[in-house]
């Protein structure tokens, strides 16, 4: 519907008496109202077919290791976690071919990059917050994560 129609349609509506009005035209709809809470809906789209659902992943384990799906929680190595600040993908190297940022036992200190996570086409590096050693990475490469997954242990 032509946007100078639904001025018009204001217009009118402004200098008479009529509280509310709506118009259809084939697939599009507008409906002014006046003195209303409602919200003033114009040109709407016509209804869009559902997209398929993507297949949920399967969970590994209890969901805290995934390098170890037999591993319980409290079998889990003493430190700190070090949780996903996002939702998005983890990657633990820059590339398919190059090497992981770090890997169990290796030492890191505050600034240095532990992953990669992808979120919303965006490279986002993940620093460490705290000096020590790596423990136990809980998340396998190319997986999704949630925001305040734990994402490794360092002691």
């Amino acid at each position: 519907m032509d946007v100078r129609k639904i001025k018009k349609l204001i217009e009118l509506i402004e200098s008479s008496d009529i509280a509310e009005l709506e118009i259809v035209e084939g697939e599009e709809s507008v409906k002014i109202s006046r003195n209303h809470t409602q919200p003033i809906y114009a040109a709407a789209p016509p209804p869009m077919a559902a997209a398929p659902a993507a297949p949920a992943a399967a969970p590994t384990g209890n969901g805290l290791n995934f390098q170890d799906p037999g591993k319980e929680e409290s079998n889990l190595p003493t430190g700190e976690t070090m949780n996903s600040p996002m939702v998005g993908t983890f990657y633990g190297a820059a590339s398919p071919t190059s090497d992981d940022f770090v890997k169990v036992g290796d030492s890191v200190k505050v600034g240095d990059t532990l992953c990669i996570i992808e979120a919303m086409k965006m490279l986002n590096q993940i620093e460490s917050e705290k000096s020590g050693v790596v423990k136990a990475i809980l998340v396998e490469n190319e997986t999704p994560v949630e925001f305040g997954q734990p994402l490794f242990v360092i002691e």
